[in-house]
């Protein structure tokens, strides 16, 4: 996201869709605009700006009020800003000469002069220039000769914006912070710097962070204990917080703000911190002693913990305050086409800190040619000479790639200009995620969920893979019913986030695989790790889906029924494998049956070769399958970790049951 608060250094924007306005606490009243304004901008092929004003103009015109609270802070709004995917963030330094311009000055010399903007989304109420002469209507007469659309903001909407904001302060101001959360659609956040306090808190076991925050008109939540999440350069900690006049300590009786970072011995004056407010634990309260005040704070941190310990996933994807580096990977083979398309959506993602490396994998086409021509400058191309598969070619590339991140992305993905942000932030927040994907659509029908993971992969009983939103070959429309964060089983290979350290600490894909599950394997190892992997559909990309290898192809049959049975053989249970591997060959019969049925004798061959890859070759599997326990055993953080595995067969409720969605199947 790019920021600009100097009027006369602006960019010619580009198809500009403009919004104008406070965007105080940026709350869901506020995101259903900035998605409107969005998704013009993508209509048009153009950008989203929001135009806001710095200070509030009602700081401005009318100096002497003391009464405007505030929800955000300028910097707070940025940071929030950011985070809903904004293009563009102009704040207009406000004065007495900018409130003076008249109706026709403000749409010409600023509006039209500074944006020359393609729509402009605004309330029916708003108005602009001196004495408010300017409204709606006077823009749209306006635009009939400017060349620019208006769209309106209905007055249902404006009044819904008004009860927000008004909802969220009283909130805040009553202590609820938890409702305001549900208002925001985020925690509410403070932002400031640590100043020098009357270290007290050392004394009594409970050091804290003196907070000063840089503006005087900025709301407080009342006085009291709060459980927060703390942010201090690109790293998050547990931590409660003290707003109140200390009133155990007459002598150091005034207002102050100090939180107590958990587990955290850094020195950080002058560093600044943002707090995500999460819970009110009690009041501010006089005790008798130094020593009643010390057991009430042991008591406030037990509390503390166990609110943030019992943290929904969603309630932790939250702001981060700084950006760590990411490398987006794509592997090439023979794909110019792919890369004359899509790559130029790859290339628009307004992450602040990315890098965008395209692996080679011996393309016999121009696409190396095409490359050098076309993006030199803006991507890093690494020639690997020959073809070493899909698995293999990532596991080459990624020893020269240095990155906290690693997006393993297919050449036939369009990416949505905000598709990085919600995923890192969610990683970010929380270390235990080891692998991570987006929402992935059909790109040639974008209403429906695309087979290579959907919304997130699942592994049943029988080690057969599935989504949410794809059983089988059956992809669901997508409704919305799959639009929260959730813990899965398997990332999607076609758009595959994974902690680059991770990665090669569990010995990256299997290179044997060549292609297709290699990433299921990859991370089933991340959960026997104790890891997490979740689906961020706040995160989507559009998949053409077969762009390697055609899904009905005999060689992705023999692909897919190989290396399906190796994963098994890799990652599951001894006693169970005693079982299951014979019921797969069974199961695996009952398929080519029907691929006899249907006159398809390529496809029989290719699950008998399957087979016979698998007995063949059985004793340099267990050998890798005790490498790969090594490694796993290695990098552990915790038990091994089922979240995503269903403890059914799915075949049974699908064809018998009538089954046919991921809601209906795993109830």
């Amino acid at each position: 996201m790019n920021v600009y608060k100097d009027l006369n250094a602006l960019p010619k924007f580009r198809n500009a869709v403009i919004t104008i306005g406070s965007f105080d606490g940026v709350h869901r009243g506020h995101q259903i605009i900035i998605e409107r304004v969005k998704k013009l901008a993508r209509q048009e092929n153009g950008e989203s700006i929001i135009i806001t004003f710095h200070p509030h103009p009602r700081l401005v015109v009318y100096p002497k009020d003391t009464s405007l609270k505030l929800l955000n802070t300028i910097d707070e709004k940025i940071t929030l800003l950011e985070r809903y995917g904004v293009d563009n963030v102009v704040v207009v330094p406000f004065s007495i000469k900018f409130s003076q311009q008249s109706a026709d000055e403000y749409i010409e010399k600023f509006l039209l002069e500074k944006f020359n903007p393609k729509w402009i989304v605004i309330g029916y109420d708003h108005r602009f220039g001196l004495n408010r002469q300017g409204n709606i209507d006077y823009l749209k007469h306006y635009s009939k000769q400017a060349n620019f659309k208006v769209d309106e903001i209905k007055p249902q909407q404006i009044d819904e914006i008004v009860v927000s904001s008004t909802k969220v302060r009283n909130a805040i101001l009553a202590g609820d912070v938890r409702k305001a959360a549900k208002l925001l659609n985020h925690s509410f956040i403070l932002k400031g710097y640590v100043g020098k306090g009357q270290q007290i808190g050392h004394t009594i076991g409970y050091p804290t962070a003196n907070i000063q925050i840089p503006a005087t008109h900025k709301i407080l939540p009342k006085e009291g204990i709060y459980a927060v999440l703390v942010h201090h350069k690109g790293k998050r900690y547990e931590g409660m917080l003290y707003i109140g006049t200390r009133p155990t300590l007459p002598e150091h009786e005034n207002k102050t703000i100090e939180v107590n970072i958990f587990d955290f011995n850094q020195q950080i004056y002058g560093d600044e911190l943002t707090l995500e407010v999460i819970e009110f634990i009690r009041e501010d309260a006089k005790f008798d002693s130094l020593d009643a005040l010390k057991a009430a704070l042991a008591n406030d941190k037990i509390s503390a913990k166990n609110i943030l310990n019992n943290l929904e996933l969603s309630s932790k994807h939250q702001v981060i305050s700084t950006f760590p580096d990411v490398a987006v990977v794509i592997l090439n083979y023979n794909g110019k086409k792919y890369l004359e398309d899509f790559l130029p959506s790859v290339l628009a993602s307004d992450y602040p800190k990315l890098k965008i490396v395209i692996a080679d994998n011996g393309s016999t086409d121009d696409s190396l040619a095409f490359l050098e021509k076309h993006y030199k400058n803006q991507v890093k191309v690494l020639d690997l000479k020959k073809n070493y598969g899909f698995a293999g070619g990532y596991n080459q590339a990624l020893r020269y790639v240095e990155s906290p991140y690693y997006v393993l992305l297919n050449s036939d993905v369009e990416v949505s200009k905000s598709w990085l942000l919600p995923i890192i932030n969610l990683m970010e927040n929380d270390k235990t995620i080891g692998a991570a994907q987006p929402k992935v659509l059909a790109h040639h029908d974008k209403s429906i969920f695309e087979y290579a993971g959907a919304a997130g992969g699942w592994m049943d009983n029988w080690g057969l893979p599935f989504c949410r939103g794809r059983i089988l070959t059956n992809c669901e429309t997508d409704n919305g019913q799959y639009d929260t964060p959730e813990e899965v089983f398997w990332a999607t290979g076609a758009a595959m986030f994974i902690r680059s350290n991770l990665y090669h600490d569990l010995g990256g894909l299997d290179a044997g695989y060549f292609a297709h599950m290699e990433e299921i394997d990859l991370c089933w190892r991340v959960k026997r790790a104790g890891y997490k992997v979740m689906a961020c559909p706040e995160s989507t990309v559009y998949h053409v889906g077969g762009g390697t290898l055609n899904y009905q192809s005999p060689r992705k049959t023999y692909l897919n029924h190989r290396n399906s049975l190796t994963t098994l053989l890799k990652n599951e249970s001894k006693r169970k494998l005693l079982w299951l591997i014979p019921l797969r060959l069974v199961l695996d019969g009952f398929v080519g049956l029907t691929y006899l049925l249907k006159g398809e004798f390529k496809q029989i061959w290719q699950i008998i070769r399957a087979h016979g890859y698998m007995y063949a070759n059985l004793g340099k599997t267990l050998k890798q399958r005790k490498i790969f326990n090594k490694l796993v055993k290695k990098a552990r953080i915790g038990a091994p970790n089922r979240k995503g595995h269903l403890t059914k067969n799915m075949l049974f409720p699908y064809y018998l049951g009538g089954k046919k969605t991921f809601d209906e199947l795993v109830k």
